[in-house]
């Protein structure tokens, strides 16, 4: 059996993992879908419409921002999160990929 060499870009593989931890949580899913229906929101909207807890809602908005997958953008006293599609596509892309579908 031949051996093959393995190496990794090491910034790259963190960030997959970032990536792929954030989007693997059912309950990220359920916002980011939220978040997709309404196109840009604040967190208030979000908690309140998802029956979930402002700190639980924060904390994984945290998480989707470190990974990129959202946006936030300050409009006077509200946070507005916006979905990065981009981002979304190319993490379904590899996905896909890595499944060969």
């Amino acid at each position: 059996m031949k051996k093959t060499k393995v190496s990794f870009d090491v910034e790259k593989l963190e960030y997959s993992v970032e990536l792929s931890r954030a989007l693997a949580h059912p309950l990220r899913m359920k916002i980011l879908e939220f978040i997709d229906r309404k196109g840009a929101i604040n967190v208030n909207k979000i908690y309140n419409s998802l029956n979930l807890e402002q700190s639980i809602t924060s904390q994984h908005l945290r998480i989707l921002r470190k990974a990129e997958v959202v946006s936030a953008d300050r409009q006077g006293k509200m946070v507005v999160y916006q979905i990065n599609y981009p981002i979304v596509e190319r993490a379904v892309s590899a996905v896909n990929n890595f499944l060969g579908r």
